[in-house]
């Protein structure tokens, strides 16, 4: 089922589209279908700015942008930066180190996982367990998949060098090269995560948002997809009454919430799309292409 709530659209009332990335513009083998890469492009020609919004990093989100034969700018980290269509960094909001160390120290005494999303790249303390997860994620929303073709999916985060091992996140903290993104926790524990939501909201200025019911997210309370593309279409002249935004899950309510025009996926909470303007097809059936073409 495509559209399920019609909202009236003016001639050339959308100026600007952002789409989310996993969950969203991505199907379920993370890839960007055929038909959602010929709407983005039909948009591009007809002059609308399409910026892609998404928790990945620059590097992963570039990654399959590439493999997708896409260029367009990238709100990425949440929105902790925020880069143009050469990949140069417009904006940057990261988490202070000193809160970052706070906020480590507070997951590895629950023996949470969790991985640093840094101006450099990710990094992790155990990439098989970054794999694993990962694999475990997408086939408890795809169980019908085979683990095997997920695992290898999965794989292309370390064998394409997009998340590296190190010994010791201090090493991110403490040199002046790196500067901090984003940390992002996962658990299959729900409680213990709302837990750790609530003891780490007292730990500084933080977001704690989620892009599923076993992760958190965590960035710089100014390091949120709305704001970031309030700034991005006020810096082309463009009305947030003239964007449209679709996403799945929590860490996207910022951007939902504000544009003129609101897209939910068919696979998004139920929580997601009560509060949007419009429900498309799902991830997996090109929800993201057909949200598009309604409003060119």
């Amino acid at each position: 089922m495509a559209i399920t709530k019609k909202v009236e659209i003016g001639e050339n009332m959308i100026k600007c589209i952002a789409t989310d990335m996993d969950g969203t513009l991505l199907n379920s083998m993370q890839q960007i279908s055929k038909e959602n890469k010929e709407a983005i492009l039909k948009a591009q020609e007809q002059g609308v700015e399409v910026v892609v919004a998404t928790g990945r990093s620059y590097q992963e989100a570039r990654y399959v942008l590439d493999e997708a034969g896409l260029k367009c700018p990238v709100i990425c980290v949440n929105g902790a930066e925020v880069r143009s269509i050469d990949g140069e960094i417009v904006s940057s909001t990261p988490v202070d180190k000193q809160t970052a160390r706070k906020v480590a120290a507070a997951l590895q005494e629950q023996d949470v996982y969790f991985e640093v999303y840094t101006n450099k790249g990710t990094y992790s303390l155990d990439i098989e367990k970054a794999v694993t997860i990962l694999v475990d994620i997408i086939l408890s929303a795809n169980p019908e998949l085979s683990r095997e073709d997920v695992t290898y999916a999965a794989g292309s985060r370390v064998r394409d060098g997009l998340v590296h091992q190190i010994k010791d996140y201090e090493i991110l903290f403490s040199e002046d090269e790196y500067t901090i993104c984003k940390l992002l926790a996962f658990s299959a524990n729900e409680e213990k995560l709302n837990l750790l939501s609530e003891t780490l909201h007292e730990l500084g200025d933080l977001a704690i948002a989620s892009s599923g019911h076993e992760n958190l997210e965590i960035t710089h309370i100014r390091a949120q997809k709305g704001i970031a593309l309030e700034a991005f279409v006020n810096s082309r002249g463009i009305e947030l009454s003239e964007a449209m935004a679709v996403g799945d899950s929590f860490n996207d309510v910022s951007m939902l919430e504000r544009v003129g025009r609101a897209v939910a996926m068919g696979n998004a909470a139920y929580e997601i799309k009560a509060i949007c303007d419009v429900v498309t097809d799902t991830n997996d059936e090109h929800g993201v292409a057909k949200a598009i073409l309604e409003v060119l």
